[in-house]
């Protein structure tokens, strides 16, 4: 009796365990909420300086107590009656849900080491750090804030541009915040932009390359387009480091690139020079 050999191909495979959020891309360490929160969100083991939440992100640059946040009521509308694969409705509310924010940036008043300052900080949690016209307004309303209380404005940035949801009132934001920066420097006061990763696109083409100081975190991706497009458009091996913030400290794109410990402190003395 001849043996009937019936082989059946299929694509349930088991899925492969979860990747958990807080193991190093580098070097696969692994830690726990608090570990990573003592060390301000870096490996220990490697440097990898992981991503890190609007909040936190205050919190590790201002003395204890002293920011005071505005503007926290401003919401994203659907002026144009978005509609992908979900309504923008639905995907504002997820994001609100998912980050507690109300939008992907937090303004307020600080000092940081006794010295006052306007604080505009990006969160790329909130859809990818996206710049719509709340991103743009609450910007401009720490401009106008830096510059009614006579403080110098740190920026920390983190974005994938412009939010495509909001069509050109996403663009527009891009002239919108740069003569807001424009007014504070008219005001005589100063910017200072701290760029983590990634910092792209219309974030990038506006406020962002406007500082008076520039300053990024290692490894940072500063680009207006990522490598992958790039070489997907010219066809063109790109340097191992195209766009990283060590390539734009090369060709004298940024005054400096500090971990992330070091940049409290050299905020502080900043603030002390522009005071």
């Amino acid at each position: 009796m001849s043996k009937i050999d019936v082989s059946i191909e299929t694509d349930d495979k088991p899925a492969p365990p979860p990747k958990h959020p807080n193991t190093c891309p580098e070097c696969h360490s692994h830690y726990r909420d608090d570990e990573l929160e003592r060390a301000q969100w870096v490996c220990a083991q490697c440097g990898h300086h992981f991503p890190m939440r609007a909040h936190a992100r205050i919190t590790s640059l201002v003395d204890e107590g002293s920011f005071y946040e505005e503007s926290a009521d401003l919401h994203s509308e659907d002026p144009l009656g978005f509609f992908d694969l979900r309504p923008y409705t639905e995907r504002l509310a997820e994001a609100e849900m998912s980050t507690g924010l109300a939008d992907a940036i937090v303004i307020g008043q600080g000092a940081i080491e006794g010295r006052g300052c306007e604080l505009a900080v990006m969160d790329f949690a909130f859809m990818g750090g996206s710049m719509g016209s709340v991103v743009g307004e609450k910007f401009s309303r720490a401009c106008d804030s830096a510059a009614e209380r006579g403080v110098p404005l740190i920026t920390v940035t983190s974005s994938g541009g412009a939010r495509m949801q909001e069509g050109i009132l996403s663009l527009m934001q891009l002239p919108k915040t740069v003569c807001a920066v424009e007014d504070l420097h008219d005001a005589g006061q100063a910017m200072i932009v701290v760029m983590a990763h990634p910092t792209t696109a219309g974030v990038l083409a506006s406020f962002a390359s406007l500082g008076d100081v520039l300053l990024a975190e290692p490894g940072a991706l500063i680009a207006f387009t990522g490598p992958r497009v790039v070489e997907q458009t010219t066809r063109e091996k790109l340097p191992e480091d195209f766009g990283l913030a060590e390539q734009n400290l090369r060709f004298g794109h940024l005054d400096a690139i500090l971990e992330r410990p070091q940049i409290r402190p050299t905020l502080g003395r900043l603030l002390r020079v522009f005071g």
